[in-house]
């Protein structure tokens, strides 16, 4: 497991304590709670969607929605976590950015109250360059749905570490 990726959380397989640990995010744009399952090929996490966001302010007043925007947002940041999962990464020296976004749809509003589910699955995974296809579910439900992109990078200031190949045989 990469540093920083320790499995055990007692609400899930990580809470928002190891969440932490490996992204950068805090709120109010940390939108992953906890992560319920992660494997070699898919992980599952969790976004509780409350009325008190600051976004529910102006969007909409008097008819909350959550933006779409940060439902992809929520798709990335679980997908980051299954980055990290699959790799060495260390959150001290690297960084995942969202790169690229596709294919995105968005089926269904989403309101305070609901318990957005985020299941993420790799379409090519590997190295620093990783892209994958997600559904966000309420009720099961697929409310929004997106391929994206992200890069695995060394923080600002430090020196770029070695990716090993989770495909790569040794």
């Amino acid at each position: 497991m990469a540093p920083g990726i320790q499995a055990g959380g007692a609400a899930g397989v990580l809470d928002i304590r190891e969440i932490e640990r490996v992204l950068p995010h805090r709120y109010p744009f940390l939108l992953v709670d906890r992560v319920d399952a992660i494997s070699d090929d898919h992980i599952v996490a969790s976004k509780m969607v409350t009325r008190n966001e600051p976004h529910f302010e102006g969007h909409f007043p008097g008819n909350p929605v959550m933006p779409g925007v940060l439902i992809v947002e929520a798709l990335a940041q679980a997908g980051a976590l299954y980055a990290a999962r699959l790799t060495q990464f260390d959150p001290d020296r690297q960084v995942i950015y969202f790169m690229a976004i596709d294919k995105a749809k968005f089926r269904k509003p989403v309101v305070p109250g609901d318990h957005l589910v985020l299941e993420v699955t790799p379409l090519r995974k590997g190295g620093t360059i990783w892209k994958m296809r997600g559904e966000a579910k309420v009720a099961g439900a697929v409310v929004a749905e997106a391929e994206f992109m992200a890069s695995i990078q060394p923080k600002p200031g430090i020196a770029k570490v070695q990716m090993a190949d989770p495909g790569a045989g040794d």
